[in-house]
């Protein structure tokens, strides 16, 4: 008699969209997940396309908030925090040495599109320290995420980019922080939810969010730079 013997499928791995900015962090705090990560506000608009994303994780309410009203997520977690700097390419053959260097114009600055949450956060603290107006009197690259941004700076395509502190830390081999004026900080949150959809991944969903909420995943992200919130 000819027996098969047919193994059992492999349980498929949790799909996760974060923001670009959790790049470093999020496969340390679980492994065995499947990620996406890119610009939150992309991340949100292929989500609200159909695409297979069991967790949103977003570097600001604005883009899980959506989900939310659209019936698309759970209910919102701020999970973790972070703050914005001014990296320069280590060389800084621009001699870069603040952000009011903006106003002797000539620079090539990085920045987020306004669409994406570090672009918008960006935006808002130039608009604190007035100098939103004098980006016109550079050569402004506007990048999909922070990654772009961080990229182009460490390469020297950029004499200045403004990223979070996170990624700041994580590129310190190749670019320099210039700190921003706590007066202007933005108030960076980020929040993650279980995505609703047809055939999701629920049960694992729920597990990788306890993983990122727990001991553990808040030493890790406070070890990458990140601020988290009280319990």
């Amino acid at each position: 008699m000819l027996v098969l013997l047919c193994a059992a499928p492999a349980a498929s791995a949790t799909t996760v969209y974060a923001a670009a900015s959790l790049r470093a962090v999020y496969p340390r705090i679980d492994g065995r997940a499947t990620f996406s990560f890119a610009g939150s506000n992309q991340l949100q608009l292929q989500i609200e396309r159909g695409a297979p994303a069991d967790v949103f994780a977003s570097a600001s309410p604005k883009e899980a908030q959506a989900l939310y009203r659209e019936g698309r997520c759970t209910r919102p977690i701020t999970f973790a925090t972070n703050r914005l700097v001014v990296i320069v390419p280590a060389a800084n053959r621009a001699k870069v040495r603040s952000v009011a260097d903006l106003r002797r114009g000539g620079l090539r600055v990085a920045i987020g599109t306004a669409g994406v949450p570090i672009g918008g956060y960006t935006r808002q603290v130039l608009r604190r320290l007035r100098l939103l107006d004098d980006l016109a009197r550079n050569r402004v690259s506007q990048e999909p995420d922070v990654s772009s941004i961080t990229s182009k700076v460490a390469l020297g395509s950029a004499d200045m980019g403004f990223v979070y502190f996170t990624d700041a830390r994580a590129s310190r081999d190749r670019t320099d922080p210039i700190a921003l004026p706590a007066r202007a900080q933005a108030r960076v949150e980020y929040q993650t939810c279980i995505v609703r959809r047809r055939g999701g991944d629920g049960d694992g969903a729920k597990a990788f969010i306890r993983r990122v909420l727990s001991d553990r995943g808040r030493r890790l992200l406070r070890a990458a730079g990140f601020g988290v919130p009280r319990r």
